[in-house]
């Protein structure tokens, strides 16, 4: 029926192609394509899978690095060498548009997609983070949205035994109607068994291992690659239903296979499903992929070649298995119940062909669908609201009376406030690898089994920021994730992406996605990060405009010995508190500012040479074993960074008095120092008599090094000269910064 149907301009119109795409692939093909093929090339050069509006600028990443194994768009993850035998793998993925339809299923399936692109290499997934924007907890269907991806990412990670370590949750009305949920997993493989998504060896059996094909997600990728409206916000159809369990039995046997030495090549069915595994693998190979869909398992009756190869039924895998070893690699997924059929074979000639029962109903060049896919430079325009937002008049922001409530009213913002709520939600640890709980410190921390050493993950953006410059503010989302790792004790080694952003079509969208581009790769390149791998998601936006743009950054960083691993909350009573790194008069895009103000204005900057200065001087700091805790003023300014170092651990909180007259320089207000949020600033505590040995690695390093204080008491108390501006007893603090989004999520 599919392949009789009339392909013209306008068929190829509704599957989202424009009209020179139609003939850029007839001229590829050399003829019309049919329906199926139609299907495929829409799949396949939607901006989902193609990046067609975004890859372009990829080239601005510095992609290299002496410890890098597998690069930026060589795969669907990247991997860093940490030496021992052993490489880091790590993406982040996202699963926006699906989440704002099927909370539960969509955030189930982001994270079951994202752990499957890390175990194909090889690698076993040790943890799982969640970058989650959402609008305010004040709103009934967000309350409805942020329990529901919350239950989805934990119900998909306790199930499939997977360590839920931490991650970041911002909540800002421009996120309403259209949640980010961006899922970033983390894995590791002996570097020799890394395995590549290839299709090698003329003649090796291509396998379907996995789940039986349905029509669930028919059309994912398309639907993922345009705004959502009403229409589509209450359609489930393209939302694909994911079995956590399959999934952890689907892992140790793909990981038992490739222990084994038993694949060539391997990749999931993630976007445009059985479509883009076998042309990307063949792609990657310069060889062909000959498939028969017939031969495919299927759920559903009736299932036309066009919904077979389109579906995104979770839980699947294409494998290509070493020639005469297939039954050795059989018995291991019958091992785990994982059901295998061989579906094709490897061909030469570099054609991505498919026949049902034989005939062929689907023939295209493997490249044509990748390397050829079209590529675009999007018309930019500067945001008119830029002239107004980045504009504060100083003079007009009346200093508050209270400054302890305040305080108390930062630690009530969701944004800020403890996420314990959803951290409780994730039941599994493994007890071996989890060392710091989530929430205790500025990364978390992973032990390497059978090493000494340690991984420190973060991820990280203030959309707020980027909204107000785009340019410093994706800059300042890479040096925050590169500070809370440093200020574990660990090293940066590189960074995934996960860009979230409008439609590329308005100029003022495309620009502030150009912006942040380079603002990432600058970034990069000061604090000498590269970039292994990432994920592009436009089209975020409702009827009331688009999310603000959101550069998600993941990132993984090595300590050498994890029992050196420092956190953030105060130890020791009478330890100095020390602030490493500059002050500066500027409340641009501060959480005081939208909360206490009600503006969301400001121009927010940062100078990278000051930030690497700061960052290397803390590194050494902890590494010559005089640092008690660390933690770096972000969301909340020095106050919300102090009384976050007296709380966080519920066992054993420290209070501290902290005077402030050593900081007030020039005309720079009381308010701005406790709550702005410049970047490139670390509260440190250490023994007094390490002050001296302190204040030589910062002047080595030409960072400002202020004495502010002493950790004890029961209370935090700050001194403005003769005037208390902050005194409020620890429980009041624990229980207001604990009780903010369970308070809420009760109403």
């Amino acid at each position: 029926m599919e392949q009789t149907v009339k392909v013209n301009i306008e068929l190829a119109k509704e599957m989202g192609l424009t009209e020179e795409e139609f003939s850029k692939i007839k001229e590829l093909m050399g003829r019309d394509p049919n329906m199926t093929e139609l299907g495929v090339f829409s799949a396949m050069w939607s901006e989902h899978c193609s990046y067609k509006n975004s890859r372009g600028l990829f080239k601005l990443f510095p992609t290299n690095g002496k410890n890098v194994l597998v690069k930026a768009g060589e795969e669907n993850c990247g991997i860093v060498d940490i030496g021992d035998g052993l490489g880091v793998a790590f993406k982040i993925e996202s699963h926006n548009h699906p989440s704002a339809v099927e909370p539960f299923e969509a955030s189930a399936t982001g994270i079951g997609g994202c752990l499957r692109d890390i175990f194909t290499t090889g690698a076993r997934p040790v943890a799982g983070l969640g970058a989650l924007r959402f609008g305010s907890l004040d709103n009934e269907r967000v309350k409805f949205l942020f329990k529901e991806v919350i239950r989805g990412l934990a119900h998909y990670a306790n199930t499939a035994k997977v360590n839920a370590v931490g991650g970041d949750s911002y909540f800002d009305e421009s996120y309403e109607g259209n949640p980010l949920v961006n899922a970033f997993v983390v894995g590791i493989a002996k570097v020799k068994n890394i395995v590549r998504g290839t299709a090698y060896g003329v003649g090796n059996a291509v396998y379907y291992i996995g789940r039986d094909t349905g029509r669930d997600g028919v059309g994912g990728a398309s639907f993922a690659s345009k705004e959502i409206t009403e229409e589509s916000a209450s359609s489930k159809s393209a939302v694909a239903i994911g079995d956590a369990e399959l999934g952890r039995r689907l892992r140790e046997a793909c990981l038992e296979l490739i222990e084994g030495g038993l694949v060539v090549g391997m990749q999931d069915m993630g976007a445009a499903g059985l479509t883009c595994s076998t042309c990307e693998t063949a792609s990657r190979s310069g060889t062909g992929v000959e498939i028969d869909v017939s031969l495919v398992p299927q759920c559903e009756k009736n299932m036309t070649p066009y919904e077979i190869l389109l579906s995104e039924s979770q839980e699947r895998m294409l494998a290509i298995l070493k020639k005469g070893r297939e039954k050795e690699a059989l018995d291991i997924l019958k091992k785990w119940n994982i059901n295998a059929v061989e579906i094709g074979r490897v061909t030469d000639g570099g054609m991505m062909r498919v026949k049902e029962n034989g005939v062929v109903v689907c023939e295209i060049p493997a490249e044509a669908l990748t390397k050829k896919a079209p590529l675009y430079k999007r018309d930019v325009k500067e945001p008119a609201y830029l002239k107004d937002t980045q504009k504060i008049a100083r003079q007009s922001l009346k200093e508050p009376d209270d400054f302890n409530k305040v305080l108390l009213s930062l630690l009530d913002a969701p944004t800020i406030a403890s996420k314990v709520w959803a951290y409780t939600k994730f039941a599994y640890a493994d007890k071996d690898i989890v060392d710091v709980n989530a929430g205790s410190a500025d990364a978390a921390v992973i032990k390497v089994k059978g090493t000494k050493k340690a991984l420190a993950i973060s991820v990280d953006c203030n959309g707020r920021y980027c909204y107000l410059n785009p340019y410093h503010g994706a800059m300042m989302a890479v040096a925050e994730a590169a500070r809370n790792i440093v200020c574990t004790g660990g090293r940066p080694l590189a960074i995934t992406d996960g860009l979230n952003f409008g439609n590329p079509m308005k100029p003022e969208n495309y620009w502030q996605f150009t912006k942040c581009i380079e603002g990432l790769a600058d970034a990069c390149k000061a604090l000498s990060i590269p970039v292994i791998s990432g994920n592009v998601s436009f089209y975020n936006e409702n009827p009331r405009g688009a999310v603000d743009p959101t550069p998600m950054v993941g990132m993984v960083g090595l300590i050498d010995d994890a029992a050196k691993r420092v956190t953030q909350n105060f130890k020791n009573r009478g330890d100095a508190i020390v602030l490493l790194g500059e002050n500066t008069a500027d409340l641009s895009g501060s959480e005081y500012l939208y909360l206490v103000h009600n503006l969301k204005k400001g121009d927010p900057q940062i100078e990278m040479d000051r930030e690497r200065n700061v960052q290397k001087a803390c590194l050494e700091a902890i590494d010559a074993d005089i640092i008690n805790s660390a933690h770096d003023c972000s969301e909340g300014g020095l106050a919300v960074a102090l009384a976050e170092s007296c709380i966080t651990n519920s066992a054993g909180m420290l209070g501290a008095t902290v005077k402030i007259d050593g900081l007030k320089e020039g005309d720079i207000r009381a308010d701005e120092i406790l709550f702005g949020e410049a970047p490139s600033r670390i509260i440190l505590s250490l023994n007094e008599k390490n002050l001296s040995a302190l204040k030589k690695i910062a002047e080595r390093h030409s960072v400002p090094c202020r004495v502010l204080g002493n950790v004890g008491g029961e209370k935090f108390t700050l001194q403005d000269g003769q005037q208390t501006r902050i005194n409020l007893p620890l429980a009041e603090l624990s229980d207001t910064w604990r009780d903010a989004i369970p308070s809420r999520l009760k109403k």
